[in-house]
């Protein structure tokens, strides 16, 4: 009996191996696919985002250069000028970051839940702006253009173990090239599993509220929590 049971474990152990491996093939493949993937144009139509893109060609140069995904060319810059009439106190940008699949599942509901924060707040949301081949720092270029008070990016964040549909929050006041990257007050993990777009939306109107009344973001702005 003994030598039996032993034969009959072994194919159930290489049997769970086979399917580990093909889990860990499909959730590379599927992390793959979120990072060269675009972000549909109608998803930014639909959701009537200003639409520009970063000095990178494509997704290639967009891996390689992370110092073109941070800057636009004038006619980009135009275009900003144009659909950011004056100089908002809050600019929400969205951008597709390291993962196209994190900004489909979460933007939307995120950016209705901090636009509907920042009006009851008085707060005006402004228009949002979609940023292809977009780094953090794009929105201090953005920051540079409309010379708003405080820049909030939601961008798709590098695929990991868990998903690839984690999207952040980037939270910076007084956004200008060259801005240090401490300076940044950052909500992670906005994903179904972790924090809920709608939820993390909330709690980030809060922030850009609390932020634009201590005029700090960043390690600035947890020292003066502190004191």
């Amino acid at each position: 009996g003994q030598e039996g049971r032993g034969h009959l474990i072994e194919p159930d152990a290489a049997q769970v191996g086979r399917r580990g491996k093909a889990r860990k093939v499909a959730d590379h493949a599927a992390a793959q696919d979120s990072v060269f993937s675009l972000v549909d144009e109608n998803f930014v139509q639909r959701n009537r985002y200003v639409f520009v893109q970063t000095l990178c060609k494509d997704k290639d140069e967009y891996l390689t250069r992370p110092d073109l995904g941070r800057c636009f060319d004038e006619e980009n810059q135009q275009k900003i000028r144009a659909a950011v009439p004056g100089t908002p106190r809050v600019q929400i940008v969205v951008g597709d970051g390291l993962s196209s699949a994190a900004i489909t599942a979460n933007a939307m509901d995120c950016l209705a839940a901090i636009r509907d924060g920042l009006k009851l707040r008085g707060i005006d949301p402004g228009t949002p702006i979609f940023v292809r081949y977009c780094r953090v720092g794009a929105g201090d270029a953005i920051g540079d253009v409309t010379g708003c008070e405080l820049v909030c990016m939601l961008v798709g964040e590098r695929p990991g173990l868990v998903t690839d549909k984690s999207m952040s929050a980037y939270i910076t006041y007084q956004p200008r090239t060259g801005v240090s990257e401490s300076a940044r007050t950052v909500v992670s993990n906005i994903h179904a599993q972790g924090t809920p777009a709608v939820e993390a939306g909330a709690h980030i109107a809060g922030l850009i509220e609390t932020i634009l009344t201590k005029k700090v973001s960043g390690v600035g702005l947890h020292l003066e929590a502190g004191a």
